[in-house]
């Protein structure tokens, strides 16, 4: 999530969606009833009725019927017009698909750039599904240095790794642990009292045009280094807790206590060329990497998944793909690729947290509507990493009040800056149709456009529009 203390070929089938059942368990009341007034010896005479059995849920996966008409557009546009009415979305572009075909039904402005904020990272996730093994995964090793008393980390790219310790919990499920690494180091023999840290596997900048610093103690970002603890965070396993300006030589200083080494003897340095590692763990695999990413909005891993997909693809040309720039271009070259009109976009970032990014409700959309259509297989478990309206990820606290139309029904990647807020996802209308969306606010808010986006996904809930 954005911060808000800133500025700003393939078999045709038909989509399968899962319906999320909302369990409502009814307590059973005991009823006390009387038989008859008396029981003839002065007592009254009390019966109690067996509680009613408890209303269980039943979550099922179920596929909308192939038959399910289609919304008329000029139906559509009539009733989207007063919710887009609403001033409190500011500067506003939308877009409506029908899934099933690609029917653009509905549009207002959709190729006018505006500030995405971290709805950005449909871009990152779709380039990276398209591009990568969805079970990929990234290493962290530890070899030999130079001089026979040193070790050097060697960070590739994973801001998940963890200095929690084995079978407690950390932040991101699945992470490779620091104990795993100094366990093998202790089995292997090799002595050290110096660490060294290898952050080459990125070049440039650390901080993208457009964040801001402040946001680093605000629990947004951390400086983007190809070795972390928990995405930087100082307090592992609090969302939005403040980061640390030095994520990779804490990591350093993590594997060094490990070790019992002093924390002191820990810098920067490089690795010798070809040195075998002395010990690697590895990342969770790519598939739950995402699904964490889009579900919390992590700008960290974002920025991360957008670099391994450019060292993915540089192969060894990779002095420059482990930056802002590489991972830019990355994303930007593989949806291209993919037929994926990117007119109008331009990112400082993958994430969207920069305050300079642009993309068009179009683009945007073509992309959940590319996921959600029959034809593009390699994106559809983006609707998965997607959050529930009322339910999960970002969405949780939406739709709990007011209009509910959407909760349950609305899957979308939320985005939000101090004056962007964006929703770009899916749902089912009431005739049982997928329609898919992305709708963009600029200008306002995020108290004020946030419920004014959710009641537009909500009227596209409720409207079969025929």
């Amino acid at each position: 999530m954005g911060s808000v203390a800133t500025m700003r070929r393939r078999r045709r089938n038909q989509i399968i969606l899962s319906m999320i059942a909302v369990a409502v368990l009814l307590v059973g009341v005991v009823v006390v009833t009387a038989t008859s007034p008396w029981d003839g010896s002065g007592s009254e005479a009390l019966t109690t009725a067996p509680a009613p059995p408890p209303v269980l849920p039943a979550p099922q996966v179920m596929a909308v019927p192939q038959g399910a008409p289609m919304p008329v557009p000029a139906v559509l546009g009539a009733a989207l017009a007063p919710v887009i009415a609403n001033p409190a979305l500011g500067r506003f572009a939308g877009v409506v698909t029908d899934a099933a075909t690609g029917t653009v039904l509905w549009g207002v402005d959709p190729d006018t750039p505006l500030t995405p904020a971290s709805t950005a990272k449909i871009l990152t996730s779709a380039a990276a599904l398209l591009a990568l093994p969805i079970d990929h995964r990234v290493s962290t090793d530890v070899v030999r240095g130079d001089a026979p008393n040193e070790l050097v980390l060697v960070g590739r790219g994973d801001p998940t790794l963890t200095a929690q310790p084995i079978g407690a919990p950390n932040f991101y499920p699945g992470a490779a642990r620091i104990e795993d690494l100094a366990e093998q180091v202790r089995r292997s023999g090799v002595a050290a009292d110096t660490i060294l840290v290898d952050t080459s596997a990125y070049s440039g900048p650390t901080m993208a045009e457009g964040w801001v610093p402040a946001d680093i103690a605000g629990g947004f970002i951390a400086p983007i280094e190809p070795v972390m603890l928990d995405g930087g965070r100082i307090v592992p396993l609090e969302d939005e807790s403040p980061r640390t300006p030095t994520p990779a030589l804490d990591a350093g200083r993590a594997l060094a206590i490990a070790l019992g080494i002093d924390p002191a003897n820990v810098r920067f340095g490089a690795a010798p060329a070809g040195a075998a590692p002395v010990a690697v763990v590895q990342s969770a695999p790519l598939r739950d990497r995402l699904g964490q990413m889009m579900w919390r909005s992590d700008n960290v891993l974002a920025e991360a998944i957008g670099r391994e997909l450019a060292i993915d693809l540089a192969g060894d040309r990779t002095a420059q793909a482990g930056s802002f720039d590489g991972a830019v271009r990355a994303v930007t070259d593989t949806l291209s690729g993919a037929g994926v009109d990117l007119a109008g976009v331009r990112l400082s970032d993958v994430s969207g947290l920069s305050v300079n990014d642009l993309a068009p409700a179009r683009a945007l959309g073509r992309i959940v509507a590319m996921a959600a259509g029959p034809d593009e297989t390699e994106l559809r478990p983006m609707l998965d990493y997607l959050p529930v309206a009322g339910a999960t990820g970002t969405l949780a606290d939406r739709y709990a009040a007011g209009d509910r139309a959407g909760a349950g029904w609305v899957r979308a990647k939320t985005g939000t800056l101090s004056e962007a807020s964006a929703l770009v996802g899916s749902v089912i209308d009431v005739d049982q149709r997928v329609l898919t969306f992305a709708l963009l606010s600029n200008g306002t808010p995020p108290v004020d456009s946030r419920p004014a986006l959710d009641a537009v996904a909500g009227t596209l809930r409720s409207c079969g529009c025929r």
